[in-house]
């Protein structure tokens, strides 16, 4: 591997350090080139001044990488930076005193104002606010170099990308590369898996066709073929023979019969959420709760309705839809469920035993909803016939799956309770671009109301026609929003 210029990485994590360092030092670290440049430049201006043999070639050498750095600037991209992606700007502060996200956004800031020529970026928009997010954009649209984004944010692709490598395999088993930015994969990638379903269907198809014709001829040999009375032995032993010479065909034409397309991917199927018309399923009157949602907020969910809750970190999302769940007691206000009323929230973050196999959990998750009564029999649904998790995953404990893999268990258990009322609290953390799409797509025609809590700008797009409750950060305030 060859590589020309210069590279910058930037992994999800960035270590606390629990040493002294510094916003400072960090800054220096990155800048170190800009800072080097800039001492050899000084340099030979001593030297120039002095007069010393060869000053003039170096101090012209030395002024032309500063200018090629734009070295005299760098500073201030980082301050404009810092302020553009809403982080610590007082360069004294200790990284130790900064959070997760606090110690990210400082980090990718000098990154963008080093000037590399390449930027290697991991999931760059974790930890980034709505301003965040658009200071971002705008810049990675704007830079001159090269840029590669490990993502699943879709509108930051939407937004930037040119060629899209899918790490997801094809039916090659090799990942796939599209152009024409986002639109491009998505409607490459519909149209391929169209393609590979419906040959893997036709092949499936021939091989029951084949299968069928095998049964059906060793049916007839073994059950013992006998020729119209008055025909002759020799015809009798012919006819016998041409059985048997039919069955090995028809099992040679079996073996023979490959199926070269590979099973394809699963894909996600949203179970028939039944409505209860004429009901009020979830009412909530003048709720808060002290120091998460402190501005009281007032709503209603009947079958079939839709809502989006937006806001900034901290604004009290999460803590809403616990209150409409009744799994949070509100401080002040009341919440009332209708009698029967089947209301299920999918939490951001699990809490199932890690020891634990992912079939068994869901498995037990449905009888104790079928005993306690919240579901019949016939209203239960298998874990495969979602198609979130295949059977080998299925099969794994909790804690052997990966983040997205836990997700989809926990979207999983969600909808086996064949909600009248659905709650999704950031529904496309850890999920896959394609899943994420499927799921929206199925919330949009569901009879059961949805809420959906979500900082994810692609969805708030696919369901900007929803009503939509934006909290303030000042914790459950109601802000106007257009519909």
């Amino acid at each position: 591997m060859q590589r020309v210029g210069t590279l910058a990485l930037a992994t999800q994590e960035m270590p606390a350090d629990h040493g002294h360092r510094t916003v400072g030092d960090v800054v220096d670290e990155w800048l170190a080139a800009v800072r080097a440049a800039m001492r050899r430049l000084d340099d030979a201006t001593v030297a120039l001044a002095e007069g010393r043999s060869g000053a003039g070639e170096e101090y012209g050498s030395a002024l032309d990488l500063v200018q090629l750095l734009d070295a005299w600037d760098a500073d201030r991209r980082v301050d404009v930076a810092l302020e553009g992606l809403g982080a610590v700007t007082d360069r004294a502060r200790p990284l130790s005193s900064l959070s997760v996200g606090q110690r990210y956004r400082v980090r990718l800031a000098v990154m963008l104002a080093a000037g590399d020529d390449f930027l290697l970026l991991d999931e760059p928009t974790n930890h980034l606010d709505r301003d965040a997010l658009d200071f971002l954009t705008d810049r990675l649209r704007a830079f001159q170099g090269g840029v590669v984004v490990v993502s699943h944010d879709r509108a930051l692709l939407a937004d930037v990308a040119h060629t899209i490598l899918d790490l997801d395999p094809t039916r090659e088993g090799t990942p796939g590369v599209y152009g024409g930015g986002f639109a491009g994969y998505r409607e490459g990638r519909r149209a391929e898996l169209e393609r590979w379903e419906a040959e893997y269907a036709q092949q499936q198809t021939e091989r029951e066709r084949l299968a069928q014709d095998l049964s059906n001829a060793q049916n007839r040999l073994i059950s013992g073929w006998r020729p119209d009375k008055g025909t002759g032995k020799h015809q009798r032993a012919t006819r016998a023979g041409s059985l048997a010479r039919a069955v090995h065909r028809r099992q040679e034409d079996l073996e023979r019969h490959q199926i070269t397309a590979p099973a394809p991917p699963q894909r996600f199927h949203m179970p028939e959420l039944s409505g209860r018309a004429g009901v009020t399923l979830v009412r909530a009157e003048n709720v808060t709760v002290a120091e998460r949602l402190t501005l009281p907020v007032d709503l209603s969910l009947s079958s079939g309705d839709r809502l989006v809750v937006t806001g900034p970190n901290g604004a009290g999302k999460s803590t809403l839809l616990a209150v409409l769940a009744a799994t949070l007691a509100p401080t002040t206000g009341t919440v009332h469920l209708a009698r029967r009323a089947r209301v299920h929230l999918l939490r951001q973050e699990s809490s199932r035993p890690l020891h634990r196999r992912a079939r068994d959990v869901f498995a037990e998750h449905v009888a104790d909803l079928v005993t306690a009564g919240l579901l019949k029999d016939d209203e239960t649904v298998g874990l495969s016939s979602l198609g979130l998790l295949a059977s080998r995953d299925a099969n794994k404990r909790i804690g052997e799956l990966s983040m997205g893999q836990q997700r989809r268990l926990d979207l999983a258990c969600a909808l086996a309770g064949s909600p009248h009322a659905l709650l999704l609290d950031e529904p496309t953390n850890h999920l896959s671009i394609a899943l994420v799409d499927e799921l929206t797509e199925a919330l949009r025609v569901t009879d059961a109301a949805v809420v959906v809590a979500t900082h994810d700008r692609q969805m708030q797009r696919d369901i900007a026609d929803w009503p939509r409750l934006e909290l303030s950060a000042r914790s459950g305030s109601e802000v106007p929003v257009e519909e």
